[in-house]
């Protein structure tokens, strides 16, 4: 393996981002080959390391077990030392050789694929398939001087490779990644055991952990791991009939992952709910928990909810990146029409601001990053929230604690004599709380907050269910905002697409409706994990409280009334904003169909 081969495994509990320095102590267990007479002298001459950090590196070494190649040691020294990162070293190596260096992060190759390259295979080549093109297979290797490996592959399977390169140590977690249930540098085997015999764990009540119970530390760690780096929002873990089912929820759809052993289930989720710091003995009642975990640098909370069913405790865990919300409005998904009336209804100095939506349409990405667009250091925003979330830097942020009494309602009264300029509520739930936000905003604050209604017309309707009066609902509401989130087409492999009369039709648009525009279909490609959409995107419905609005609801006026009067005043709705956004390339049809409802249903 040479230069390519990783300085060693290291625990998951210790992962950090690629390219820096693995924590565990130094060791090279990997064969010898002449490359790394190359590259060693190959980093120096590019001044990635210096002739004195070689020479010290291999100084450090000291005697050299047999059969060991001191350059390959010395390599690895370096990068053990932080003097050089193999991230490096690859960009370096892939420009000498005019090779493409490609992100595995999210590469998650079909199953098909695997069976032509086998696990053993992968892991003694360091080679990861990617994609099928014809009779040509597109690899991932680290070692661009393994031509013999590559032409031996290339007889045996018939078909023509070509070769990306990525870092080794990113293409070994990877390989252990796709071949093996998720871990990130820890195999399958190591973490589940060869056989069906000597794998029991049970973690003890007082969460003390016994040395045999380090496999299933390690695949719940590596689990999380994982889900982190896919993006995932969700993490869910279902008890079946005859299996244990894994699936993360990236770009809001679900993706079934290698999950572990039906016998290992306990064992698991007893892990699981030691971390969130429920009752392990409790199975009969739902539980609600939260684990802090810190990856690549980042503070990462995830909300846990435990459920019994029929065949076990299903565990979701929702994962909540507290530092990594810095979305402006352009980012959302608005139109810089849409925005321009976004940014003055959020930028008024009294009133309520709703937004609106199922749960997971976005709403709380929606308020933050419009926090974030009006914090200033001249205004004081306060925020009650049940949890936080994300922390933002300059917001005064608390937590609800019903268990003690503090409540939205009561979290808003004491807010309110710190004398805020803005206050954001995560939800309008009640009376009180509904109440105690438009006397808020009435005595001169801003109030946001979220709502669960279908469109952005119903919140007037809702808040009028929920007992306030509409004459004050007139007075103090200034706008709502409705959202569903759409998957974004991938900018890696997005290509242009024309549409059939067909599709067209069933969302509600003509050929002159996208004459002139660029409507995009992803391809599929490693980026997106051959799916074609990468990110998501809302499509949104603002409703502005206008003069003729308040005299409305001041009125009693219906919902149907409402929404006629704000379709002639030029509000879009949801499906008129997707269109828009198909016509652009941001989404496709299918997503604003599966997101939206007909205008004429509402």
């Amino acid at each position: 393996m040479g230069w390519v081969d990783l300085l060693s495994d290291f625990p998951v509990s210790s992962y950090r981002e690629p390219g820096s320095i693995p924590p565990t102590p130094f060791r090279n267990p990997y064969p010898v080959t002449t490359a790394d007479d190359f590259v060693i002298q190959f980093i120096q001459d590019k001044g990635l390391v210096s002739s004195a950090l070689v020479s010290e590196a291999r100084e450090a070494l000291g005697a050299i077990p047999d059969g060991q190649n001191p350059d390959t040691l010395a390599i690895a020294k370096l990068v053990e030392t932080g003097k050089v990162t193999w991230a490096v070293i690859c960009k370096a190596l892939g420009k000498e050789f005019d090779m493409e260096v490609v992100d595995l992060a999210q590469v998650s190759p079909a199953e098909e694929l695997l069976k032509l390259i086998s696990r053993e295979q992968a892991e003694r080549h360091n080679i990861l398939p990617l994609q099928m093109d014809g009779v040509e297979l597109l690899v991932a290797i680290s070692d661009p001087l393994d031509t013999e490996t590559l032409d031996s592959l290339s007889r045996v399977l018939k078909l023509t490779l070509n070769p990306k390169l990525a870092p080794p140590d990113e293409l070994k977690s990877a390989i252990n990644r796709c071949y093996g249930g998720g871990a990130v540098n820890v195999s399958y085997e190591d973490v589940f055991g060869k056989s069906e015999d000597g794998m029991s764990v049970d973690l003890p009540q007082g969460g003390e952990v016994k040395e045999d119970d380090a496999p299933i530390i390690r695949y719940v760690n590596s689990l999380i791991v994982d889900a982190i780096r896919r993006k995932a929002s969700d993490i869910h873990l279902e008890p079946l009939e005859k299996r244990f089912r894994v699936r993360f929820r990236i770009d809001g759809v679900l993706q079934e992952m290698k999950g572990p052993p039906k016998r290992l289930q306990a064992s698991v989720i007893s892990r699981l709910k030691l971390m969130a710091e429920v009752s392990l003995a409790e199975k009969r009642i739902p539980q609600d928990g939260r684990i802090q975990a810190r990856t690549g640098g980042r503070d990462i909370d995830l909300r846990v909810s435990v459920l019994p069913t029929v065949y076990g405790e299903s565990i979701v865990m929702r994962i909540l990146d507290k530092e990594g919300l810095k979305l402006g409005l352009p980012e959302l998904g608005f139109f810089a029409d849409d925005q321009a009336k976004f940014q003055g209804l959020i930028s008024g100095s009294d009133g309520v601001f709703l937004v609106t939506g199922p749960t997971g349409s976005g709403k709380s990405t929606t308020l933050y990053s419009a926090l974030n667009y009006i914090n200033k250091p001249d205004r004081k925003i306060i925020t009650v929230e049940d949890p936080v979330e994300y922390q933002m830097a300059g917001i005064n942020q608390v937590q609800v604690k019903r268990d003690v009494g503090m409540t939205f309602a009561a979290a808003l009264r004491a807010m309110l004599r710190q004398a805020p300029n803005i206050v954001m509520i995560g939800e309008i739930r009640d009376l009180e709380t509904a109440e105690i936000s438009i006397n808020a905003a009435l005595t001169g604050h801003m109030v946001f907050s979220t709502l669960h209604t279908n469109d952005s017309v119903s919140a007037v309707t809702r808040l009028v269910d929920i007992g306030v009066k509409p004459f004050l609902v007139s007075a103090a509401l200034r706008g709502a905002l409705a959202q569903r989130l759409v998957r974004r087409v991938c900018q890696a492999c997005a290509q242009p697409y024309k549409p059939t009369a067909k599709e067209l039709y069933t969302i509600g648009m003509s050929e002159q409706d996208i004459a002139g525009a660029t409507p995009m279909k992803g391809a599929g490609c490693p980026k997106c994990n051959e799916r074609g959409y990468k990110g998501r995107r809302g499509v949104f419905e603002l409703f502005v409280i206008t003069e003729e609005v308040q005299e409305m609801i001041y009125g009693g006026a219906t919902l149907v009334a409402l929404r006629r009067k704000a379709r002639e005043a030029g509000m879009r709705t949801m499906r008129e904003d997707g269109q828009r956004k198909v016509a652009s390339g941001m989404t496709t049809i299918e997503e604003v169909m599966g997101a939206t409802v007909a205008d004429d249903v509402l």
